[in-house]
C-alpha cells in the first residue's frame, strides 16, 4: 500500500426514482385540478402535460391514457382514507366503542376538509371508472378497516357480529360522505355532515354493538 490518498467520490446523483415519483405526482395533481375545472370528459393528456409542467412523452412514461391516471388518482385518494381510519383506531385504541368511532369521523372529515370540490368531483368520477372487482376489492379494505375499528374497543358486545356490523358502518359512512359532497357540487357543510355521521353510526351501533 502507498501513502497515496484515496480519489474523493463524486457525489452521488439523487435517485431516478425520485424524480419519477415528482413528475407521477404533478400529473396527478394537474388532472385532479382539471377535473375540478373541466369535468372529466373536457380533460385532454395535453392539457394535464400542459398544467404538469410535462411533456407528452412523461405522461406516457407512467400512464397508458386518461382513464389509467384517473384510475390512479382514485385508488391512491381512497388509500388516504384508509390510512386515515387506521392512523385514528390506533390512536383510541382500548378506548369505548363510541369514542373510536368519534375519532374516525373526525378523521374522515378533516380529509375531505382541504379539497372539497375534488373530493365532489372524486365520487362522481368514480361511480363512472370503478370497474366491479376494482370497486369491491377497495370496499373490503375499508369494511376491514371497520372491523378494526371494533376490536379495538373495550366495550364491544361479545355477541357482536363484527363483519355484518362493519359493512353497515361503511355503508353508512360513505353514502353520507359521498352523496353530501356529490348533492353539494363539492360544497357540503361539513359540521353538519359530521353530526350526521355520529347520529347514523352511534344510533345504529347502540342496538347491536
Amino acid at each position: 500500500m502507498t501513502g497515496t490518498r484515496a480519489p474523493v467520490a463524486a457525489p452521488r446523483r439523487k435517485p431516478r426514482q425520485s424524480r419519477a415519483r415528482h413528475t407521477s405526482q404533478a400529473l396527478q395533481e394537474a388532472f385532479v385540478q382539471l377535473l375540478v375545472e373541466k369535468g372529466f370528459a373536457a380533460i385532454t393528456i395535453r392539457e394535464i402535460a400542459a398544467v404538469a409542467g410535462t411533456g407528452l412523452g412523461s405522461f406516457y412514461e407512467y400512464f397508458e391514457n386518461k382513464d389509467d391516471l384517473a384510475r390512479v388518482c382514485l385508488h391512491l385518494r381512497s388509500k388516504a382514507l384508509l390510512l386515515d381510519v387506521r392512523t385514528a383506531v390506533q390512536a383510541h385504541a382500548g378506548r369505548p366503542l363510541r369514542e373510536i368511532v368519534d375519532a374516525v369521523i373526525d378523521a374522515q372529515v378533516e380529509a375531505h376538509r382541504a379539497q372539497p370540490l375534488a373530493w365532489g368531483a372524486h365520487y362522481l368520477l368514480e361511480r363512472h371508472l370503478s370497474g366491479p372487482e376494482a370497486y369491491r376489492k377497495m370496499y373490503d379494505r375499508f369494511v376491514g378497516e371497520w372491523v378494526g375499528v371494533l376490536d379495538a374497543a373495550n366495550n364491544l358486545a361479545p355477541d357482536c357480529q363484527k363483519k355484518e356490523v362493519a359493512r353497515v358502518c361503511q355503508t353508512i359512512i360513505y353514502g353520507l360522505v359521498a352523496h353530501t359532497h356529490i348533492g353539494t357540487g363539492g360544497r357540503p357543510d361539513l359540521q353538519a355532515l359530521s353530526r350526521q355521521l355520529r347520529g347514523a353510526l352511534h344510533g345504529y351501533l347502540a342496538g347491536v354493538a
